[in-house]
């Protein structure tokens, strides 16, 4: 008998409450209720995906098998030659100068940038489901994203320490001090830092509120868009306008540079002419390796292509497995240093 009363004088406040007119608190309360209504609906979508399912390049188990076998050997491939060129640099006596320091932090680059993919792609290969965690992804992104711009910036560092060194000889040693390079590679680590801090904030800001796979072999931004319950028409403008923007400005500040250092090779002589050329012919094809794809992938709008998988592991595996390659093959100083700091040891 009391809970009844207790239930009826509930009701009747309740009623009461509904009748009277509306005053400044109540108002204010339910405009609360409102707002925290539709947060909790926000948190929900947002936390509602935990976890990514990545559908890997293949679904077919006997090629899966193959991915394993391939990407593996060039995985380890990818970091034995970097780390080998890591190392060269760094105990070689040989090997000094700009063009040298440059290079070094180019190869740890790709052994991180190549680090950052192939793993995932190895373990899932042969794995029954390849999950990743929400969490997971957005290092996944924040990591590939950072190693990537550092490698355009080192790229870039490289040109210009070029074109110092073939247009401006006399003023070389002056203009690429050790300090000024070491300047030059702090603002490169920053921007990139910069760069992905950017890029996961966006990713951050997307609501997940129902599927969760990601038609990819990692997470990144593009594959993630279409997973997404909301407009993302100016996400993706800011995607270009990041990630596509730094891409084609450096390809063709890239380019333009290369174009003033083959210029001023006339005035060499025939050895001079063939060394530089030797030396730019390497740094041109590092950089179109790279760009292409990155431009491909980053400066359009979120449509799917049946190439893009292939794209992606052409600048996130095999150009950093060939860059060292064509470093070394042409550069008959790193050559050298490696027949005599390693070879001659064994």
């Amino acid at each position: 008998m009391e809970l009844e009363l207790y239930s009826y004088s509930l009701d009747s406040e309740s009623a009461a409450i509904a009748k009277s007119p509306p005053t400044p608190f109540s108002l204010h309360r339910n405009h609360f209720s409102v707002h925290h209504f539709r947060s909790t609906v926000t948190m929900e979508l947002n936390s509602s995906v935990t976890e990514f399912i990545l559908s890997g390049l293949t679904q077919d188990v006997l090629k899966e098998k193959i991915v394993f076998v391939v990407f593996l050997f060039l995985y380890l491939a990818t970091l034995l030659a970097n780390l080998l060129i890591v190392m060269t640099i760094r105990y070689s006596r040989m090997l000094g100068g700009p063009m040298y320091f440059f290079l070094f932090y180019l190869s740890f680059a790709d052994a991180c940038y190549s680090t950052t993919t192939a793993p995932r792609l190895i373990i899932d290969a042969v794995s029954k489901k390849e999950v990743i965690s929400y969490n997971e992804c957005m290092t996944q992104i924040f990591a590939a994203h950072s190693f990537e711009c550092m490698e355009i910036s080192v790229l870039i560092l490289m040109a210009f320490d070029r074109y110092v060194a073939i247009c401006k000889p006399l003023r070389y040693t002056t203009i690429m001090s050790q300090c000024v390079c070491d300047e030059f590679l702090n603002l490169a680590w920053v921007g990139s830092h910069i760069h992905s801090l950017v890029q996961i904030f966006m990713v951050l800001k997307l609501l997940f509120c129902g599927p969760n796979v990601i038609d990819h072999y990692f997470c990144d931004v593009q594959p993630l868009l279409k997973l997404v319950c909301m407009d993302t028409y100016v996400i993706n403008l800011l995607i270009v306008f990041n990630s596509g923007a730094i891409c084609m400005v450096s390809f063709i500040t890239l380019i333009i540079s290369y174009i003033f250092i083959l210029r001023s090779l006339s005035n060499k002589s025939a050895e001079g002419r063939k060394e530089a050329l030797s030396t730019c012919t390497s740094h041109i094809s590092a950089v179109i390796l790279f760009f292409v794809p990155c431009i491909f992938t980053y400066t359009r709008p979120p449509i799917t292509f049946p190439v893009d998988k292939m794209v992606a592991v052409f600048y996130t595996i095999e150009t950093p497995l060939l860059n060292p390659l064509i470093y070394t093959l042409r550069n008959t100083d790193i050559k050298n240093a490696m027949r005599k700091l390693w070879w001659d040891k064994l």
